[in-house]
């Protein structure tokens, strides 16, 4: 099972996400900070890491370039509201998918799917 690391510092958009990724067939593993991920990084293996770029303590970037140096096989995607951000992003971490707010669940799935090759979104609407 293909298994999820969400940092998100939003709560309903955490546990909007980690319960649609989850319908969806996908361990998920949601913190609600960047610096919260850290210890998990190091004790647990993932496949993904979906993190907002904009957080407090430590943003998503940050935690995308640690995840580089700790697990450089893990993949990123970012999920943000700000246009400039997804343009930092992509100069930071090229080989990461960025999804812009507001987006629709399936979208989300249908993007998560395609990075592992799977077909879990079919009963998202």
């Amino acid at each position: 099972m293909v298994r999820i690391l969400l940092a998100e510092d939003d709560e309903v958009m955490r546990q909007y996400l980690a319960r649609a990724l989850q319908k969806s067939g996908y361990d998920v593993v949601a913190v609600d900070r960047g610096t919260a991920a850290l210890p998990l990084l190091e004790a647990e293996h993932f496949d993904l890491l979906l993190t907002d770029i904009v957080m407090p303590e430590m943003d998503g970037i940050e935690l995308a370039q640690h995840v580089a140096t700790v697990a450089p096989d893990m993949r990123v995607m970012f999920i943000t509201g700000f246009a400039a951000v997804t343009l930092k992003a992509g100069k930071a971490v090229p080989q990461a998918k960025v999804l812009s707010k507001p987006f629709h669940l399936r979208d989300l799935v249908l993007e998560v799917d395609r990075l592992f090759g799977v077909n879990s979104a079919s009963g998202l609407n």
